[in-house]
């Protein structure tokens, strides 16, 4: 891969327990048409270091991000530092009731790594509040996937015109 396909390269990073961030996440790889679609526990530095921008989408489980999504930056933070700065990001969470706690922490990394956000959260609130609520596969409904395709759509546009 080139330094402009690289740059114009959108990395969706994913993370899924019951189905709503996958769902979310190949939607916008959908949308988005030259996009790289890994799971967390797939990514590494060159793949971070590959792609222009990044779109993270994962769950939110006990008012943070996922685990294996944190495992994810975790393991390649210190390979990346100072050698993505400004690239842009974006999220999607899925969560249970509120969603803002994953966030903070991935906007709080972000920060670290001087990304530039360039699209508001989407925070999609599933409203699972039992524990077999919250275990079961989740169904997301067109609207969100439509809004998780117009994302997608929107990032790998702004990254081909060079608009971030």
């Amino acid at each position: 891969m080139d330094d402009a396909q690289a740059s114009a390269t959108l990395l969706i990073v994913w993370h899924s327990r019951t189905g709503a961030s996958e769902a979310m996440a190949r939607a916008a790889a959908e949308g988005a048409g030259n996009a790289l679609l890994l799971r967390a526990d797939e990514v590494g530095p060159d793949h971070l270091l590959g792609a222009g921008g990044y779109l993270f989408v994962c769950p939110e489980n006990l008012a943070t991000m996922s685990g294996l999504m944190k495992e994810m930056f975790d393991r390649n933070y210190y390979d990346v530092l100072g050698r993505i700065e400004g690239r842009p990001y974006a999220t999607i969470i899925a969560a249970g009731s509120d969603g803002h706690g994953a966030q903070r922490q991935i906007d709080r990394i972000a920060t670290g790594l001087r990304l530039k956000r360039v699209a508001d959260p989407v925070i999609v609130n599933f409203g699972a509040q039992t524990p077999e609520a919250i275990a079961a596969p989740k169904q997301v409904d067109a609207n969100t996937l439509k809004q998780c395709r117009e994302l997608g759509s929107a990032l790998s546009e702004g990254l081909c015109l060079g608009i971030f």
